[in-house]
């Protein structure tokens, strides 16, 4: 099993052609479910890794999660510094609830998402879905499939690869 999935990552990192990012590294915020401070690196043209950490306080529980992926970009050659994206990651979710005792779960999250980079400014935008699976926890917090969760990022641009910003 460890042989499939080491060949399955490796054939995501050096399938199809190389495609160019606008930046190297980014940092910013995360708006949706949780709201997170995010830092965006590139680690070669076409993937990059991604760490965010979030917060979120709702009726009866609150949480605090750590979050890395990993993400492989490709251009669309129709719109000019627009990109999509896919990947994997996983999370660490600490949990307080008002009803019993706090847990944390570990979870394995999918990314689905757009990236565009703002023309001649140091600001990147990007959308995505991130359904996750959270291996253990309690019920209807932190435990089972989660398909609700998806961000809205913006990021300033730490270094960029064209030269402008």
């Amino acid at each position: 099993m460890k042989h499939l999935i080491l060949t399955f990552f490796c054939c995501l990192v050096f399938a199809g052609n190389t495609y160019s990012q606008d930046f190297n590294s980014a940092i910013g915020l995360r708006i949706g479910y949780p709201l997170s401070i995010t830092y965006k690196k590139f680690i070669s043209e076409s993937s990059a890794i991604e760490a965010y950490a979030g917060y979120r306080n709702f009726i009866g529980a609150s949480y605090l999660s750590l979050n890395g992926a990993y993400q492989i970009h490709k251009d669309i050659d129709e719109v000019d510094r627009l990109q999509y994206y896919y990947g994997a990651g996983a999370s660490v979710v600490s949990w307080n609830v008002d009803f019993g005792n706090g847990t944390t779960s570990l979870g394995l999250s999918g990314y689905l998402g757009l990236s565009y980079t703002l023309d001649g400014t140091p600001l990147n935008v990007s959308i995505d879905w991130i359904p996750t699976l959270f291996i253990n926890g309690l019920a209807g917090y932190g435990r089972g499939f989660n398909g609700g969760y998806g961000t809205i990022a913006a990021r300033y641009i730490l270094g960029s690869n064209s030269g402008d910003n």
